[in-house]
């Protein structure tokens, strides 16, 4: 898959997260990358031979003040060669995108990741 046709499903995928959340989605950049780096790995706390398909990079929402100083936008990366190599058909990948882009926006609104895994079992 192309890397606009890859832009094309998450962008999709972040339209499906209701508006009540996205409107609260501030000084956040959505970004697409081929791979993780290693110090993305690093950071995701991914064990080695295995792999990421998103990662959330800044301050949850739950820990900021309104005294904060002006910060760099959050980061969400979305990993198209993860999602490619562990798709088994184009819709599968596509709700693979939709659940990664769902998860790490979770992480911004503050939920560590047993909550979210437990949220994600809920929504399915």
């Amino acid at each position: 898959m192309s890397p606009d046709e890859f832009d094309r499903l998450v962008a999709a995928a972040y339209s499906r997260i209701p508006g009540r959340f996205r409107k609260r989605l501030k000084n956040v950049a959505l970004v697409v990358a081929p791979e993780p780096s290693p110090q993305q790995l690093v950071r995701g706390r991914v064990p080695r031979g295995q792999t990421l398909l998103g990662l959330y990079e800044g301050r949850p929402l739950t820990t900021r003040s309104v005294f904060d100083s002006f910060a760099m936008p959050d980061r969400i990366t979305i990993f198209q060669g993860p999602h490619e190599r562990l798709a088994q058909s184009p819709a599968h990948l596509a709700k693979m995108v939709e659940d990664t882009v769902w998860h790490e926006v979770a992480h911004y609104f503050g939920m560590d990741e047993a909550r979210v895994r437990a949220a994600e079992r809920k929504r399915r």
